[in-house]
């Protein structure tokens, strides 16, 4: 089964180019091989069920160990 996780890290208050935070979670989740689409207020990752769900909680210790203080996480079906 194919799964699409949408999340998005904050803080939102920084200007130029995209905060750690982000770039680190997106980071972990290219390197789990998941399908990558990188956002200003989001990043969408995808993939298969053995691949994504193991991959999310490095992706939220990239986030946090870059500085987020909040991570909003969304999983669901690919349909």
């Amino acid at each position: 089964m194919r799964l699409v996780a949408e999340f998005t890290t904050e803080p939102f208050d920084v200007k130029g180019s995209p905060p750690a935070h982000a770039t680190e979670a997106l980071r972990a989740a290219e390197e789990a091989g998941l399908d990558c689409e990188f956002g200003p207020l989001g990043t969408q990752v995808s993939g298969e069920q053995h691949l994504l769900l193991p991959a999310l909680p490095k992706v939220l210790e990239a986030a946090f160990a870059g500085g987020a203080s909040q991570v909003t996480l969304q999983v669901r079906r690919d349909a």
